[in-house]
């Protein structure tokens, strides 16, 4: 399925509550009415919606790319949050119980308390949930924390939000339009489960033991998993999977890490993790032969497979995972396209898997270009930060326009690299990035 067809069929979703209530050909009220109740329909829609963006769809991730989907989900999620916080002051007809005449509730807005106060529940969770999702580092509480509110909180403003339009609502009073709200309220929640109860299920027929945890830079580790019975995971160089090194699936302890492994190098999958707390604080204490359970593939960061003249690989941090996994392919494979890597960091202890690096640059022909932000002394490397200039003299060549550049690192150096290659004339269908972090 195209990804512009999807993109249409969400929005023909979107619409739909509000399509069905204009076909209900109710007399019109005063703008500010119609706009109010417009407001509270569509923010419901979307929050109903959101449980379809949370970027372990596979079939949808792979044509938009998880950096947008995840994208979307963010932003659609505050423009409902402002819709359904605006929504209740809009209203400016009485605000009392409907009389006998008043059928339509054409003058009276309903002030019943048992039909409002679920919408009341759900007007003040919906802020607090985005804004604890918008300065989650900031707060500073645990990631599987977040992950276990952040469900719960979602769950509980769609099923009050929903309860709230079948109350007070003017159009939600006609029977299609009720039945359309269970519909979508359905699908939300059974996202969530499938997400939560069926993906770990299926994963208990497909357990992983660790097979070895091998220091690779300062506080980074790659962490080696062996299938525990016999079976294929499939997978492309530069991909991610949602790790959980646990003796269950079940819970919120998973969390995404791009693969630093080739794909035909054999059934051991490997995952680079730097220490940054949560599960990643003890990640050097991990046990050989501990059981994990692995929830992918997911991600678009793959390269091997297209057709370009050249790949570009620009990283910064532990954003040299599906890089190191890339160049392993290419390697395994015997890919004799030109490569290049700009790899960034603070320090030089901070560079990982160093050799291995080097004698890809050696033995596969990448040319490796290293960048400390605060270098020893002695230093004969690059430094400072990647800037426009270093990307000029590496990529300045109009050939270089039709490579595939492939980024992974913090979003303030993406934003900038995708820039700056914009710049010198790569189209933007050539620059794949992945940050796993949003704000």
């Amino acid at each position: 399925m195209p990804a512009g067809l999807l993109i249409l069929l969400y929005l023909i979703a979107a619409l739909l509550p509000l399509g069905l209530a204009w076909a209900q050909g109710l007399t019109p009220r005063s703008i500010a009415d119609e706009l109010a109740s417009g407001a509270g329909i569509l923010a419901l829609t979307v929050i109903l919606a959101e449980f379809l963006l949370l970027g372990r769809y596979r079939f949808v991730a792979r044509r938009l790319g998880t950096d947008i989907v995840m994208r979307m989900h963010q932003l659609l999620a505050r423009g409902a949050a402002i819709l359904a916080i605006v929504h209740p002051f809009l209203y400016t007809s009485r605000r009392a119980p409907a009389p006998d005449w008043d059928t339509q509730r054409q003058f009276f807005v309903t002030a019943e308390f048992a039909a409002l106060w679920p919408g009341i529940v759900a007007w003040l969770l919906l802020p607090a949930l985005v804004l604890m999702a918008i300065g989650r580092t900031t707060l500073g509480y645990r990631y599987e924390t977040w992950r276990l509110m952040h469900g719960l909180g979602a769950a509980l403003i769609a099923g009050f939000g929903v309860l709230h339009a079948l109350r007070a609502g003017r159009y939600s009073a006609d029977p299609a339009m009720g039945y359309l709200w269970l519909a979508l309220l359905g699908v939300a929640l059974f996202a969530l489960i499938y997400v939560y109860v069926l993906t770990p299920m299926a994963q208990l027929r497909h357990p992983w033991r660790v097979s070895s945890v091998t220091p690779v830079a300062l506080r980074t580790w790659e962490v080696a998993l062996h299938p525990a019975r016999d079976f294929t995971f499939r997978y492309r160089a530069g991909q991610f999977a949602w790790l959980n090194i646990r003796d269950s699936p079940f819970g919120p302890w998973e969390n995404p890490f791009s693969i630093s492994s080739a794909p035909t190098a054999g059934p051991e999958v490997r995952f680079l993790i730097k220490e940054l707390g949560d599960f990643t604080a003890t990640i050097g204490q991990v046990e050989p032969g501990s059981r994990a359970y692995l929830d992918g593939p997911h991600g678009h960061l793959t390269v091997t497979e297209r057709a370009a003249p050249g790949i570009a690989l620009i990283a910064g941090g532990v954003g040299i995972a599906p890089m190191l996994g890339t160049l392993r392919e290419l390697r395994a494979r015997g890919d004799s396209r030109p490569t290049t890597l700009i790899y960034g960091n603070r320090t030089e202890e901070q560079i990982a898997c160093r050799a291995e690096l080097e004698a890809l640059a050696r033995d596969h022909g990448t040319r490796l270009t290293h960048i400390l932000s605060e270098p020893p002394e002695g230093w004969q490397g690059a430094t400072g930060q990647v800037t426009p200039d270093l990307l000029r003299a590496h990529f300045g060549g109009p050939e270089h326009r039709q490579w595939v550049y492939m980024l992974c690192g913090p979003p303030p150096m993406l934003a900038a690299v995708e820039d700056a290659l914009i710049d010198l004339g790569v189209p933007a269908r050539n620059i794949l990035s992945e940050r796993f972090s949003y704000d």
